[in-house]
């Protein structure tokens, strides 16, 4: 029996001849013509004036923390409920999360983060502080969970009134777009002064692994650049003025890219088909249903994700994942809380409740782009059998 994998790539575009031509080229490793073509289709797409190719989305964020001036005992803003990198990169560079709560979109909550900006902070010399600990808070990066686009509109003036630089994580929603409001026609990752994507291998395009900064801001485009490639001054001498990385993308990497990048108005469209079929037809299922998306902007649909009314349904969420895998079906549940994570269990987090429902009731769904009629229908299947048979 085949198994349905949750989110893999699709490979059948111009990767192998890109890839071979870096071959024959021998122009393999972090310099060569498909990082800068990588940067600079990236940067079209998306309306980004400058973009900066890491070696993966966390590095990306790491950086982009750095260069917005993020220091050491600094707090950064950020959502308990996402992937543990957007807190990591917050570590990276000995600063410390301040955990908010989620919307029903899986996103930051604009209202309860502004609530604590206004009434848990003050305002002194140009900068914010926390009230409780007295540090600067120097940074909020709202994630785009699922490609579910953070309405950022309020949030966004708030931080700007109070100097908290937004640096987006946009990791997931390649593809994603507002249709409304104070960023209408805007791409996710291009409203803050920074913006990251992540191109892994479970994500809507991949380059193997793979990251992108974003931003309009020259200057910090080209620090970016200079600290992602060892922070060398003079590359012939090999004197360096700073503590740099290693965290240029390869060309092979880029290569695969361009090409992944290629197809992405045709992801795009059958992401758009598989939310269609499972809402259609898992909301016709009593105590189940897929989340919905934002209706203020256009959603790349990512990844499904199923909310579970136990009550109704009469199972959990983990008689479902064993159900699944019993048929070799890959599901997983959503991560596990950071404020609760063992590195970041200490560290202040505010009025959060919806989170904790949002990880007990959901179970996220295969997604991929190869997902065949077949395959949606025999997940469906277990849907509507596990009343029976769990």
């Amino acid at each position: 029996m085949s198994k349905i994998p949750l989110s893999v790539p699709s490979l059948k575009g111009n990767e192998a001849k890109y890839l071979n031509d870096c071959v024959e080229k021998e122009w393999v490793s972090s310099a060569g013509q498909y990082v800068n073509d990588f940067e600079e289709k990236i940067s079209r797409y998306v309306g980004a004036r400058y973009s900066v190719a890491c070696v993966n989305g966390t590095a990306a964020l790491h950086i982009a923390l750095k260069v917005a001036g993020v220091k050491s005992g600094d707090e950064v803003i950020v959502p308990s409920l996402t992937f543990i990198s957007s807190v990591n990169a917050i570590s990276y560079n000995n600063a410390s999360p301040v955990f908010m709560d989620s919307d029903e979109y899986f996103n930051i909550d604009g209202s309860k983060t502004i609530d604590f900006i206004k009434n848990k902070t003050r305002f002194t010399n140009g900068n914010t502080y926390n009230l409780i600990t007295g540090k600067k808070i120097s940074a909020i990066i709202p994630v785009h969970v699922w490609g579910n686009a953070c309405l950022l509109d309020d949030l966004y003036k708030i931080c700007i009134e109070k100097n908290i630089i937004i640096i987006e994580d946009a990791a997931e929603s390649l593809g994603t777009k507002y249709l409304e409001g104070a960023f209408k026609g805007k791409h996710t990752g291009t409203v803050g002064e920074l913006g990251c994507l992540s191109f892994n291998g479970n994500k809507i395009i991949t380059s193997g692994g793979g990251g992108m900064l974003l931003t309009d801001n020259e200057s910090l485009a080209i620090k970016a650049k200079h600290l992602t490639t060892q922070a060398k001054l003079d590359p012939l001498n090999y004197i360096h003025d700073d503590i740099g990385y290693n965290f240029r993308l390869t060309n092979l990497q880029a290569a695969v890219g361009v090409a992944q990048l290629e197809q992405l108005p045709l992801f795009l469209n059958k992401k758009k088909d598989i939310f269609s079929f499972y809402k259609r037809n898992i909301n016709e299922i009593d105590g189940l249903s897929i989340y919905n998306t934002p209706d203020y902007s256009s959603n790349n649909h990512w990844l499904n994700v199923l909310r579970i009314d136990k009550k109704k349904y009469k199972h959990t969420r983990d008689d479902l994942i064993k159900r699944f895998y019993d048929c070799n079906i890959e599901v997983r549940p959503v991560w596990g809380l950071n404020h609760k994570q063992t590195p970041y269990k200490d560290c202040q987090n505010y009025k959060i409740s919806t989170s904790d429902l949002l990880v007990e009731n959901s179970l996220c769904l295969p997604s991929s782009v190869s997902l065949s009629e077949k395959d949606l229908n025999k997940i469906l299947s277990v849907l509507n059998l596990s009343l029976i048979h769990i």
